[in-house]
């Protein structure tokens, strides 16, 4: 799934293609994308509509096109591209929304997983979004507000970051990352982290996405931009895929174990912790993420 650098790096690609452009048409073959209003619905809000601005919030892409606001999830597989309308349709193109220059933004959707809300300011935001926790990079996220967003969490860290509540737009491959940066164990029960670690954690946050929104996101599976670019910030990846290869800090041998059905990798030596049931730690063969 895309996580935040990811649908960052589409948000500036797209901005910068297609911002000022105006929708001349729409055209829907997979109606279940669309989850409000009805399709036709859909389609008579977004024409004629000019797309002013892209924003996001935590891994949803919200399109301003005043006075409504198209918010998409990309889920698995999701991806944007803007092509001239004579191209070819690629197999599994579901939204196209036809522009004013002659050219198409297209959604494309393997997995089909991806949804779409065009919403008036008064009409209630997706349940997901509305519950979403704060930006990562947002001032107002100190240590001292993350150790109490935790405090009664006593569940795996690694499970407690991936809660959207918790922080925003974090996912499987940054929270591996982030944790590894801080020293911190997966498994580490989240209300047990002192407010130096969780400084560190916030700092390796920070960091760590900083540092793949420049790279343009981890290129795992199918992602790629508005450009149809994949990103690079797969080959800076400390633990996450690296199941068996040997630790860039210490040598050790990166492990896998699955938390809360994740696949969750770590270093065993630089993320030391105090005794770790053998039942939830079990490397594995690595299968994916």
């Amino acid at each position: 799934m895309p996580e935040l650098p990811e649908v960052e790096t589409v948000r500036r690609g797209l901005a910068e293609l297609v911002s000022g452009d105006v929708i001349v048409d729409v055209q829907v073959s997979l109606p279940r994308i669309i989850r409000y209003p009805s399709v036709a619905d859909f389609v008579d809000r977004a024409t004629g509509r000019t797309i002013r601005a892209i924003g996001r919030r935590g891994k949803y892409l919200l399109f301003d096109l005043a006075p409504y606001t198209l918010v998409s999830h990309l889920r698995m597989e999701g991806q944007y591209r803007v092509v001239p309308t004579s191209e070819p349709l690629a197999l599994h193109t579901h939204v196209i929304f036809r522009l004013a220059s002659g050219r198409d933004l297209r959604y494309r959707d393997v997995r089909q997983f991806g949804t779409m809300d065009l919403l008036l300011p008064d009409e209630s935001r997706p349940s997901g979004l509305q519950t979403l926790g704060p930006e990562p990079f947002d001032s107002n996220l100190t240590p001292t507000l993350l150790r109490s967003s935790l405090q009664r969490r006593t569940g795996p860290v690694k499970a407690v970051l991936l809660d959207q509540t918790i922080i925003a737009g974090l996912g499987n491959i940054y929270v591996d990352e982030a944790l590894f940066l801080s020293g911190i164990h997966p498994l580490e029960p989240a209300n047990r982290l002192g407010p130096k670690r969780l400084a560190r954690l916030l700092s390796s946050i920070r960091d760590v996405l900083g540092r793949a929104i420049e790279a343009g996101g981890s290129s795992i599976r199918t992602y790629q931009d508005g450009y149809g670019r994949h990103g690079g910030f797969q080959i800076q990846l400390n633990v996450y895929g690296r199941t068996g290869e040997a630790c860039r800090q210490c040598g050790s041998e990166i492990q896998r174990t699955r938390v809360s059905g994740r696949g969750t990798h770590y270093c065993p030596q630089c993320q030391r912790r105090g005794r770790i049931p053998r039942t939830r730690v079990q490397p594995e063969r690595e299968v994916g993420g």
